[in-house]
Formats: structure tokens, C-alpha cells, sequence
């Protein structure tokens, strides 16, 4: 398991209504470790829970972290503890930077977030702009009121247009999709990241107008499906180091079957959505269900995610 780094809360803004900006720095005099844009942060929270946050600043800066909280109306602890009480001269500790939302190599690009999904998409504008690479984002909120690192947003970026959509003015998704996203160029690479409701909306419309699967990129916050239940089949599991074999049953997840087998994993959201708990596949086919993946990445079956992930052969052989 990758060894937690222990910030310090060095600033602390509010983002709107319901957010709150964050800028993390290394309580140790080293950098903190590098990252690229679309990258997340585990960060533990003194509740006892892990959430995932994805890094909004210039990957550039090596002295800080930037990560945006919304508090969510049902937060189960992790979202209210920290936007209620997480002040300026607190410690975290955080996870290195994983990232599986990685800026794929074109000539121009299409960054389309919704809500707080913002964020990982302003480092990827942030690294383009440096680069000189043109792009255009669109940023779909409900108002201004409601919106996030607006301050950097109208500051602009000299290689990117910049459009923003508030719904309450009648500038929803719904009704107003992105020029730029009816027009398909095999030169650009396409990134949305928002409400699952909001990227299944783009991932349609851009398969609708002839964007290819390849051409489109996305991160979930959250799972939306449930895990295996009553309905499901029981399989088997094998670690390829030690050739041990454990059961999964109906009701469990692999990651539930293997730390009762007394197998040390590497766990954080447990919803498919972090990629923490990804490990090589073997042999078997995978029932794939994280939210990390590609298609395509579920489709060569190399990797399973552990916690949501479960099994369409009767054995599985994992990378442990």
C-alpha cells in the first residue's frame, strides 16, 4: 500500500453556496509528489471515512494540493465533516495522486464539466494552456451562486474559450449542448466529468453526432448500481501468488471475501469509482463494474476492480 502523506490545510475559501476550496501543503519541507491533470487524492478524514478528491491547480506546483468539497445534502460524514469543520492549520493525511482521467495525446481538446465535476477538468486546462494546446471548456452549473472557482475561470487562459451555462437561466444541457460536441474531429479528445446523469447525457449525444469510444473520456464521483446481491452466483477466486482459492458468495464483494480470507488489500471509496483496488487479471472473465475503467480497458480484461467487480467465469486468477 502506497504511504499516506500527512498536509496541512493552508488556505480555505468558499466555492459558492455548498463548496468549499481547499489548498493542501506537505507538513514536511518535500515537495509534495508529482501529478498530471485528472488526477485524485484519497484523503482520510478523522470521521473514520475516505473519500476521493480530485486536484483542480496546476500540476506545475509541487508545493501544494488545490481540492473543491461540496457537501452533499446526504453526506454519510465525509462531505459535512470536512466543509463544516476543516479550518485553515488542520492535518490530513492523503493518499499519493492516482489517476485513471489522463489527457490523451491530440490537437485540440473538449472539456465539458458539470457541478463541482469542474475541478479535475481546470488542471487539464490548466496543462493545456501551458502547452499552447487549444481547447474549449464548458462548465454547466445551476447559477453562479452555485458555482466553483469561478475567480480562476474569468481570469481565462490565453490557449482556451471558456463558456458557462447556468440551468436556472434556462442554459441547461438539456437545451443548450455544446457546439463543439456536434462536430466530430478525430484530432480531439473529448473529457466530461459531472453528475452520472449529466455524463451518460454527453457520452449519448457524442455517440449520436460520430465521436469515437476512444475520443471519449469520463470520471464518476459516485456509483449509481448496486453491488451483488441475493440474485447473483457464488465463484472463485485464486491468488496467483500462493494459489489459494476463496469463495465469493452472492451477497459479497471480492474485496469482503478476501479480507475475511485474511488478505491484505488496498481499499478507499468501495464504490468503483477510485480505482485504488484495481489488480491484474489472470484467467477468467470479469463481470466488470467499477466506474475507472474504459470500455475498452473492461472489454482486454486485464484488470478488476475488487470492490464492486465479480465474475461471468466460474474461477478468476487475480494478481495477488
Amino acid at each position: 500500500m502506497n504511504q499516506l502523506i500527512t498536509v496541512t490545510v493552508a488556505e480555505a475559501h468558499f466555492e459558492g453556496e455548498h463548496s468549499r476550496s481547499f489548498r493542501l501543503v506537505p507538513e514536511s519541507a518535500s515537495p509534495l509528489p508529482a501529478f498530471e491533470a485528472g488526477a485524485h487524492i484519497d484523503v482520510y478524514i478523522p470521521e473514520g471515512f475516505i473519500r476521493q478528491y480530485s486536484l483542480a491547480n496546476d500540476p506545475r506546483e509541487r508545493d501544494s494540493y488545490l481540492i473543491c468539497v461540496k457537501r452533499e445534502e446526504k453526506s454519510r460524514g465525509g462531505s459535512a465533516y470536512l466543509y463544516d469543520y476543516l479550518k485553515v492549520g488542520d492535518r490530513l493525511r492523503i493518499s499519493p495522486p492516482r489517476n485513471h482521467f489522463q489527457l490523451q495525446e491530440a490537437a485540440e481538446y473538449l472539456l465539458i464539466g458539470g457541478g463541482i465535476g469542474i475541478t479535475p477538468l481546470l488542471a487539464m486546462a490548466e496543462t493545456l494552456d501551458h502547452q499552447k494546446k487549444p481547447f474549449v471548456l464548458h462548465y454547466y452549473t445551476s447559477s453562479e451562486d452555485f458555482s466553483v472557482f469561478m475567480a480562476r475561470l474569468r481570469k481565462g487562459f490565453s490557449s482556451g474559450q471558456i463558456f458557462i451555462h447556468y440551468s436556472r437561466q434556462g442554459d441547461s444541457l438539456r437545451h443548450n449542448l455544446p457546439a463543439e460536441l456536434l462536430r466530430y474531429s478525430p484530432d480531439t479528445q473529448l473529457y466530461h466529468c459531472g453528475p452520472q446523469s449529466f455524463m451518460e447525457k454527453i457520452a449519448t449525444e457524442a455517440q449520436k453526432y460520430g465521436w469515437k469510444a476512444d475520443h471519449i473520456h469520463s470520471e464518476a464521483f459516485s456509483a449509481v448500481t448496486a453491488l451483488g446481491d441475493a440474485n447473483e452466483e457464488s465463484f472463485e477466486v485464486e491468488l496467483a501468488s500462493t494459489q489459494k482459492v476463496i469463495t465469493v458468495t452472492p451477497t459479497q464483494s471480492i474485496a469482503e471475501a478476501l479480507d475475511e480470507a485474511g488478505i491484505e488489500i488496498s481499499l478507499a471509496c468501495e464504490e468503483g469509482v477510485c480505482g485504488a483496488c484495481l489488480v491484474g487479471l489472470i484467467s477468467g472473465q470479469g463481470d466488470h463494474r467499477d466506474f475507472v475503467q474504459s470500455d475498452e480497458e473492461k472489454a482486454s480484461n486485464k484488470e478488476i476492480a475488487l470492490c464492486c467487480s465479480r465474475s461471468r467465469s466460474k474461477r478468476l486468477v487475480i494478481d495477488l
